[in-house]
Formats: C-alpha cells, structure tokens, sequence
C-alpha cells in the first residue's frame, strides 16, 4: 500500500464471502470496492492540485483543516483498520494479555463487551465504537462520528466496528444491535492485541 499519495484501495486480507454469515459477501463487495475506494479516489482528487500536501501520511492528513481532506483520509484509514481487525467466524480467541487489560479496566469480558456495544448503538448517525488505549496504557471505550478516528485525540485505536448503515444494511436492514452483536464473532483478538503499546 502507498503511505502517501497517490493512495491506493488496501486489498482485503480474505475473500469477500470470508466472514460469512456475519457479513456477507455482497455487503463486503460494495463496502470495499465501493465505499471504501470511493473514500481513496476522493482524497487522491482532493490532493492532486496540492503538491505541498503529496508527502503527508493518512494520519498526518487525518488532521487537515481542510474538512474534505480529513474526512477522505479518515476513511481510508479506518477502513484499512476495519479490514485488518476481522478473521473468520469464530477462529479468533481472547489472548491472555488482553484478558488481564480487559479485566483490569472494565471488570469482566463481558462487561466490556456491553459497554462498547453501548457505544456502537448509542452513535446517532454514521460513525464508529472503538476501544482504544491511553497514554498510561489503561484502556477506554469511545465513539466518534463520520470518519473521525482516536487518533486525532492522541489515543490508540485497538478495535473499531464500522456503524455506518453501508456496513450492515444489506443483511439487518435497521437492525444495528444484531450486526453489533454478531461483530464479536469475526473479531481477530490476535490483531487487537498486536495494538498495544
């Protein structure tokens, strides 16, 4: 993948059927090869006049003033992200250090589990949950609307799931708490964990 422009669209790391029946396959098409290359073709149209902003990363444009730019580039991002964080249904486990942070910080699994679901279904609009690590290395869960990202707040993103409607709208309709629910299934711990600092 280029670093910086011209971007390009990040191939998906499986098939698109690969996370079936959570996300199927038809969803997985039009979220990458359309939404997700809609978001790269816009940010290399909004740069191509801009030589001045052709070296800066996607983390460094993610900060532009230019609001198009930040959003463009906090699209890219976040679905590169999005990508990475997903394995096939039920092949992912929670690894022992993650285990201890998650205890450490939310009490239970499960507790934080109910906390980030709050978050993913309590973003009015498009947007994000995200579980993401502070500076002291506790860790916090948050959300952030469009294409905004942790980043921008100094945090680390470890997980994000995508409640854009375009994420999960072809197989639950207005049903956001199911996809929400289901997302634990394709979750790869082993890239949440790979996050931390």
């Amino acid at each position: 993948m280029n670093e910086k422009y011209p971007f390009e669209l990040e191939k998906l790391p499986y098939g698109y059927d690969a996370l079936e029946p959570v996300i199927d396959k038809q969803t997985m098409e039009i979220h990458h090869d359309k939404h997700h290359q809609a978001y790269v073709d816009n940010l290399n149209k909004l740069l191509a006049d801009k030589p001045e902003m052709q070296g800066q990363t996607l983390e460094e444009l993610m900060k532009s003033e230019v609001q198009a730019i930040k959003n463009n580039a906090g699209g890219v991002w976040n679905h590169n992200f999005y990508w990475q964080e997903m394995i096939k249904p039920d092949n992912g486990h929670i690894t022992d250090l993650l285990l201890t942070k998650l205890e450490k910080n939310f009490e239970s699994v499960d507790k934080f589990m109910e906390q980030f679901e709050k978050q993913a279904l309590g973003r009015f609009g498009s947007g994000w949950a995200w579980l993401v690590e502070k500076g002291d290395g506790s860790l916090e869960i948050m959300s952030t609307a469009n294409q905004d990202n942790p980043l921008d707040l100094g945090l680390i993103p470890l997980l994000g799931i995508d409640v854009w409607e375009h994420a999960y709208y072809l197989k639950y309709q207005n049903r956001r708490g199911e996809y929400v629910k289901a997302w634990w299934q394709v979750v790869n711990w082993d890239f949440v964990e790979k996050g931390l600092k």
